[in-house]
């Protein structure tokens, strides 16, 4: 039993040396300009820009492959704040990607929902929620309004409605840009 043990624990030693020896060995390092871009966008892996997600559309603005203005999710303030951020002109929103809209979440018919997958599958947040052949339903707080699981579906059971912004639900729409001062100050 005992010799079970020790060699149990130099398995274990060795495969963390071994673990750690590729973590440093094999690091990829990323870009910090990419991640502040990456922060700027909304995070709604939509691909209406082209690209597979917020962060590979980040990388094509980091090197020049792609306009700041090809996001029609982040809309005009995000267009701002990458021209602010990558010192580049203000552009207006190249429609060929979509037009920017009001904040959307999707919502399914639970009496028309026949349980297929195929909305979970499309979702690129795991917003929707259950099990062929039983009822799905989103996750609104997670819900991007990416519109990804309308095409899809067979039933036409999802709709997109409008998000109304409320005190307890609305955010300063620019990250890490405001400052506090204090009274007296």
């Amino acid at each position: 039993m005992l010799n079970v043990l020790f060699v149990l624990s130099g398995l274990t030693l060795a495969f963390g040396m071994l673990l750690g020896y590729a973590a440093v060995r094999f690091k990829v390092e990323s870009s910090p300009i990419v991640e502040q871009i990456d922060a700027l966008l909304p995070q709604t892996q939509c691909g209406q820009c082209n690209y597979a997600g917020c962060h590979p559309y980040a990388q094509a603005i980091a090197k020049n492959e792609a306009d700041i203005n090809q996001c029609p999710p982040g809309g005009e303030a995000t267009i701002q704040a990458l021209a602010e951020l990558l010192d580049r002109e203000i552009i207006p929103l190249n429609e060929e990607h979509g037009r920017h809209d009001l904040p959307k979440v999707a919502i399914i018919d639970e009496q028309t929902c026949i349980g297929c997958t195929l909305c979970i599958q499309a979702c690129p947040v795991d917003a929707i929620l259950g099990a062929a052949k039983q009822m799905h339903t989103v996750i609104t707080n997670e819900c991007t309004g990416c519109e990804l699981c309308l095409p899809p579906c067979p039933v036409d059971c999802i709709r997109m409605e409008t998000t109304t912004e409320d005190i307890e639900d609305w955010r300063w729409p620019y990250p890490n840009t405001y400052t506090t001062t204090l009274p007296g100050s």
